[in-house]
């Protein structure tokens, strides 16, 4: 009888816990995808990807969560055509052969209550490394007008793009490149 109600205890803890886990899905309006590199030690290149999905399921309480954000590569856009040409191209980005970049994250940490890193893979050229990011800001709210919570935050990391193969202008363009994405989601 005991291990009987020992066990039921132990499924409704751990139903419990899994209740604490909400679904948000991206809020593509308010999620932008930005990256800045040094172009010959002199200006800063900045561009954006205009096309971008995603979810999270995120556990305050269990202090857990999953990120899965999807980039479209051929949705870069720097304001020049030009360069958002040759950004897709097989130097860079090679769209046609690999139209996305995603991040998984699933190792959430914590400063207090609010997320201050988020652990995971990002896979980019085929090729799949282990990436941070770290929050510079992280809130959530309910919104007024859509009357559910939003959850979000600026995230950053700076990458070595030869890590993925992307080896293309180095050293005249950096290896380093500085990754922001700042992301709103919706629970569901």
């Amino acid at each position: 009888m005991k291990k009987t109600l020992l066990l039921c205890a132990s499924l409704l803890a751990a139903g419990a816990a899994q209740a604490q886990a909400a679904g948000y899905t991206i809020d593509p309006t308010h999620t932008f995808v930005t990256f800045e590199v040094t172009h010959f030690g002199t200006s800063t290149n900045r561009g954006r990807f205009d096309k971008k999905s995603g979810s999270i399921t995120f556990d305050r309480a269990g202090r857990s969560g999953k990120v899965d954000i999807s980039i479209e590569t051929g949705s870069v856009n720097t304001g020049t055509a030009a360069f958002d040409k040759h950004l897709q191209s097989k130097d860079f980005f090679d769209s046609e052969a690999h139209p996305t970049v995603r991040f998984v994250g699933e190792r959430f940490s914590f400063e207090g209550d609010k997320v201050s890193e988020v652990a995971g893979t990002l896979t980019l050229l085929g090729k799949t490394q282990p990436v941070t990011l770290k929050a510079v800001r992280f809130n959530c709210f309910d919104h007024p007008r859509l009357k559910r919570e939003v959850c979000g935050g600026d995230f950053e990391t700076t990458i070595q793009r030869s890590q993925w193969g992307m080896g293309y202008g180095i050293p005249a363009i950096p290896d380093a490149v500085k990754l922001v994405i700042q992301v709103e989601a919706v629970r569901q």
